[in-house]
């Protein structure tokens, strides 16, 4: 019942297509009468030859401006941005520049001067800023899609050619710079827009106007709602996600889902029977406050900080072993000011499944440093044995790993990653012999880690302070209401709330995210009829806006348990 692409259905008018398209913008230009500019923005990955051929050549425009011609020279840009995108292969730092500095203030000009008597088309990233446009549309595209089309090699980085770059490479420079430059660029342009696109599917585009935008940002930012998951192979892929949520075969095992992060995840509009993809970081910049809530918002600012995704290593193999680094260190480093404390909630186990957390009481740490050395340059095995607890797991546990903590899911699991948004920080330590899919080895960050393990977090300490941490608040015959972390050192609060019939819950201005980690389906009910009852199913993630307020859940077909995460009050 695991639904791979959920929407929420929205009153509107949608033009599909490049034909539906290419009419509705003639039509709107058909009600100007001598020189008139029409601006199309890009989000970069769109396709510029897609665009060009199919509906610009269309619309027979007397004049044909490419924006992103105006951009300064590599050389420059390199001058101006060149130590955010550094030369690590993984790790670059969070630029606070704005796409105006990387654009030619003269070619710009010369841009503007060649602006017709007729039909002008401005199109490409930064159209705007060449002239906003008598009718101005914003063509998007999702960060997932941006990704496969790195891989394939059929986008490089912003004018930048490399498109047989080392994957890595191009996702770093993305997520440090572009992607950061582009969504400020985005957020400033998009309120006066007269028409958004989703370009998402290459070749097929679809069109809504204005209003229709702004009425599914409300819609989403006052009911329950999923974002749209993506799966993604890796090298100690399990078989769980496949098996249940009925995924194609792939070459490689499933290891990851993405369905509770919003920065690469994208929210649904269906519109009669056409599906609009709308990058869900949109929806955070649009209505913070009722997504949020106004203390969230206060304190992390147009960012959702919760983050669930899942891990499969149900028949697969171990994580990379890793940790993730301290505050100071993430905010010195890469400009991030909080950093990725997480836990892990066990979905579901094999017999001898465990997790390795924490330096054993007795391990030498500088040893413990020198052997992973050692594994590293001459490829021979590190005697994890010797220096880290391998504890065990089953289902339903919760394992607290606070930043600075040496850990990883071992073989046989089915995580439920619960955690702060800043994903991408970690520092691999070893990596168990292994090459990654694109048959090289996988970066590993030893020099960084030592600099963020925290040697006291050793056995007693991990037995006490971050497994079996839960802690019964409420009982009774129907109901049971559980705070299973994160722990004290972590700003979210996790609850397990198990039950047969129904419960309230008061969200206290925070956004709530949550999946249903057992029975096959519950309902997300107002107890003020503010929306219809949302139904979820078995594994699902969803969110309820701060804007809610209250909301009740509802066991629908016999007992259940439901993981929900929220911001510490």
């Amino acid at each position: 019942m695991y639904d791979l692409h959920p929407s929420k259905p929205l009153k509107g008018t949608v033009y599909d297509g490049y034909p539906a398209i290419v009419e509705k913008l003639k039509d709107t230009l058909s009600a100007y009468s001598g020189p008139v500019v029409l601006t199309l923005d890009f989000y970069h990955g769109v396709s510029n030859e897609h665009v060009l051929t199919e509906l610009i050549d269309a619309l027979d425009p007397n004049t044909i401006l490419f924006a992103d011609s105006a951009k300064r020279s590599e050389e420059e840009i390199q001058a101006i941005v060149g130590r955010q995108i550094t030369d690590d292969r993984v790790f670059g730092v969070l630029t606070t520049e704005v796409l105006d500095s990387l654009m030619d203030p003269e070619k710009i000009k010369e841009l503007r001067s060649h602006i017709s008597d007729g039909l002008t088309i401005i199109y490409g990233v930064g159209a705007s800023l060449i002239h906003p446009g008598d009718i101005h549309v914003y063509f998007d595209i999702t960060r997932w899609e941006i990704q496969l089309r790195y891989r394939s090699g059929a986008l490089d980085n912003w004018g930048v050619g490399n498109y047989d770059e080392d994957i890595l490479r191009k996702y770093k420079r993305g997520y440090f710079v572009e992607w950061r430059i582009f969504d400020r660029y985005k957020f400033k342009v998009l309120p006066d827009c007269d028409f958004y696109v989703d370009a998402s599917t290459l070749g097929h585009p679809k069109m809504i106007d204005r209003q229709t935008y702004d009425r599914g940002m409300e819609l989403f930012s006052t009911h329950p709602f999923r974002l749209v998951p993506y799966f993604d192979e890796g090298i100690w892929g399990g078989t769980w996600m496949q098996e249940h949520f009925d995924l194609p075969p792939k070459k490689n095992n499933y290891a990851w889902c993405f369905d509770g992060v919003p920065e690469e995840n994208s929210i649904c509009l269906k519109i009669g029977e056409t599906l609009v993809d709308i990058p869900a970081i949109n929806l955070v910049h649009a209505h913070p406050n009722a997504l949020l809530g106004r203390r969230v918002h206060a304190r992390f600012g147009k960012e959702f900080p919760i983050r669930f995704d899942f891990l499969d290593t149900i028949h697969g193999g171990n994580l990379s072993l890793q940790v993730h680094p301290l505050t100071e260190y993430i905010q010195d480093h890469f400009g991030m000011h909080y950093t990725q404390d997480e836990s892990y909630y066990i979905l579901d186990a094999q017999p001898d499944a465990h997790v390795y957390l924490g330096l054993k009481e007795d391990a030498d740490f500088d040893a413990f440093i020198d052997d992973l050395n050692q594994a590293h340059k001459t490829g021979c095995r590190f005697p994890d044995e010797k220096y880290i607890n391998a504890i065990p797991v089953q289902k339903h546990d919760h394992v607290l790993i606070p930043a600075g903590t040496i850990h990883c899911s071992g073989a046989g699991t089915m995580v439920l990653e619960i955690s702060a948004t800043p994903y991408i920080f970690t520092f691999k330590l070893y990596d168990w012999g292994r090459v990654g899919l694109d048959g090289k080895p996988r970066p590993v960050n030893i020099d960084r880690g030592k600099e963020n393990i925290q040697t006291d977090r050793r056995t007693k300490w991990v037995e006490e302070n971050l497994i079996h941490r839960d802690r019964i608040l409420e009982e009774t015959e129907e109901y049971t209401l559980e705070r299973t972390g994160l722990h004290e050192l972590e700003f979210i609060d996790t609850y397990r709330y198990s039950f047969d019939g129904q419960v309230m819950i008061e969200m206290h201005d925070s956004v709530d995210m949550l999946n249903l980690i057992e029975g096959e389906e519950v309902q997300v009910v107002s107890p003020t009829q503010a929306f219809e009852p949302y139904t979820i199913h078995y594994a699902e993630t969803f969110i309820v806006p701060a804007a809610v307020g209250m909301y009740q859940l509802v066991a629908t077909n016999g007992p259940v348990k439901v993981i929900r995460a929220t911001i510490q009050s």
